[in-house]
């Protein structure tokens, strides 16, 4: 068995049924997203104490767990989804050592947090550095369940893919390969969602005037 003679939902199915041989194909196909993940915390694990193997194995348990819950009517692929799930667990791991002080590392939908990666916050990467930016207005105070409820509704399901990704802390070319897709695609895609989420702040602005 090759998993490039099987689509996700093929192998997702055979999973399903308890095919050990599919789950190792899935491993191979998107063993890749551990690379990415591990790349991206490299720096804070070892800072709090942490080696790679630590890493890694955490990433599998994420990994697994995403092979476990994923289902196939969700808005999301499904390298997306290993890729949403092996993230949250490295998180969690680095944050359940207790040494992250102030707030969480990569605190869902905050564009004020700094990412290491690229030492400027997440309004910066999603905005045009315009000062004028509705981007920027937005604070951690918002109603940020409430603002990704709006963004979730106005974006189609390919850019939702990409914005869950940008927010996880990704860059544009490991977006482009765990979507596969051309950089291009995602930069383009990318110049979408900030237009959109432009004119939701700008709505939600003129509301609350």
């Amino acid at each position: 068995m090759n998993y490039e003679d099987y689509s996700d939902d093929e192998l997702y199915s055979l999973i399903c049924e308890e095919n050990d041989d599919a789950k190792d194909m899935l491993f191979l196909k998107y063993k890749y997203i551990i690379d990415i993940e591990i790349k991206k915390y490299a720096y804070s694990a070892m800072k709090y104490g942490f080696e790679y193997k630590d890493l890694y194995q955490e990433a599998l348990v994420g990994f697994s767990d995403a092979l476990t819950s994923y289902q196939e009517e969700k808005n999301s692929s499904l390298a997306t989804f290993i890729t949403l799930c092996v993230d949250r667990r490295l998180q969690n791991t680095i944050r359940k050592a207790g040494r992250i002080k102030n707030r969480v590392l990569l605190e869902s939908l905050s564009l004020d947090h700094v990412y290491e990666e690229y030492d400027i916050p997440l309004k910066e990467i999603i905005s045009d550095n315009n000062l004028n930016d509705p981007l920027t207005n937005i604070t951690k105070d918002e109603e940020f369940d409430e603002l990704l409820d709006f963004i979730e509704k106005s974006l189609s399901s390919s850019e939702y893919e990409v914005y869950k990704l940008l927010i996880s802390g990704m860059n544009y070319a490991d977006i482009a390969k765990v979507l596969n897709k051309s950089t291009k695609q995602i930069d383009n895609a990318i110049q979408r969602i900030k237009s959109k989420v432009k004119e939701i702040v700008k709505n939600r602005e003129k509301v609350e005037i």
